[in-house]
């Protein structure tokens, strides 16, 4: 496992990275586009067409995943809830980003994130493992919220 950490988290980071990019070119494209609902119709409409190629890619090679449609009609309703939430994310990170910040929104963001898979995992909702609550986790949680607290009050402008 160890060895995979020394994959996994460099890719974690690169993700990380790419949020607050994310953020500023949907904020652009809401300026440019009309407002953040048009702009986020393109965002997932590019991602969209990266994932199809993607599948494409996958079925050509003919390794990995293999789609299964008519599998997706088997999970509970909440497992279809994924897209609303990402269409929210990416609206709200169109219309947070122009007026708190990039860092004050994605603090705010990753303090959300903190609070809501704390719960998650303490209660082990939505399928999930349970991992108890604890005093360094609810710390993490409330230091990021803190943190973008700050980060906001100092922010220019």
């Amino acid at each position: 496992m160890r060895a995979v950490l020394w994959i996994l988290v460099p890719l974690a980071l690169i993700a990380g990275v790419a949020v607050p990019i994310q953020f500023a070119a949907n904020a652009r494209m809401g300026g440019a586009a009309g407002g953040p609902a048009t702009a986020a119709a393109i965002s997932f409409f590019v991602g969209t067409a990266a994932l199809l190629l993607v599948v494409a890619g996958i079925l050509l090679v003919g390794r990995g995943e293999s789609p299964a449609i008519s599998g997706a009609t088997q999970v509970p309703w909440w497992a279809w809830s994924g897209g609303f939430l990402g269409a929210f994310y990416v609206t709200m990170s169109i219309i947070l980003t122009p007026r708190l910040g990039a860092s004050s929104t994605i603090g705010f963001i990753i303090g959300g994130q903190m609070i809501a898979s704390v719960v998650l995992d303490h209660f082990g909702l939505l399928n999930l493992p349970t991992s108890p609550a604890n005093l360094p986790k609810l710390a993490g949680a409330v230091l990021v919220v803190v943190g973008a607290i700050i980060v906001l009050s100092y922010r220019e402008g």
